[in-house]
């Protein structure tokens, strides 16, 4: 079972490591669900994670709130894909939601190619719950075809717990089948983790208490 943990800024990742964990998502402000860490902490996580051979996975997000973003915004995003490249970052996540609540395909597009120019690997969040159940298979199908690596997922609302949405979980790890990795997480932890590992059927989880 690969096990990555969410963590903010650097202070706990030689724990989470220490403890198990294969990869690391790395945040910064997990109250505010996470935003993009700095250049500085980015360089120590990658370099310390590295020497481990431990994957790095760098959240791209501006700000808190929706996933509705602006032109700026987006500027932004673009730079600090490129920062996460120069840190030695092995991967990056993102979400872009439209005014409609579908995927923005035009502004992930941008995201995406920029990310695979600079060899990184790409992931969509958890901005995939935000899109209309009935999308998300078609959401599936694009970020498949884009070659986007995993589809972090929930499976519904945060406010349910994890096999609250194990049905809808199974649906959409059905859909994904062969085309794409579906990362569950949200609710994960080292108590549960076998128990939903089961359920699903899935050999990677995420969390931010995914190791004890």
């Amino acid at each position: 079972m690969l096990k990555e943990a969410c963590v903010e800024n650097f202070t706990n990742v030689p724990k989470v490591i220490a403890e198990g964990a294969n990869r690391i998502e790395l945040n910064n402000d997990l109250a505010a669900g996470g935003t993009t860490p700095s250049f500085g902490v980015t360089k120590k996580v990658v370099e310390y994670a590295h020497n481990l051979n431990i994957p790095v996975v760098v959240m791209i997000r501006p700000r808190a709130g929706n996933f509705v973003y602006t032109k700026d915004e987006i500027a932004i995003m673009l730079s600090d894909i490129e920062m996460a490249s120069l840190a030695g970052a092995d991967g990056v996540t993102f979400g872009c939601i439209d005014m409609n609540g579908d995927l923005d395909q035009e502004n992930m597009s941008k995201l995406i190619q920029l990310a695979h120019v600079l060899d990184l690997e790409v992931v969509m969040h958890m901005a995939f719950d935000e899109i209309a159940e009935n999308q998300q298979q078609n959401a599936i199908d694009w970020l498949s075809s884009k070659k986007v690596k995993r589809i972090l997922t929930h499976g519904g609302s945060l406010e349910q717990t994890i096999s609250d949405n194990y049905p809808h979980l199974k649906e959409i790890i059905n859909w994904a089948k062969n085309k794409i990795e579906i990362l569950p997480g949200g609710g994960i932890t080292a108590q549960n983790i076998a128990k939903v590992a089961r359920e699903l059927d899935v050999n990677q989880m995420h969390g931010t208490k995914i190791v004890s």
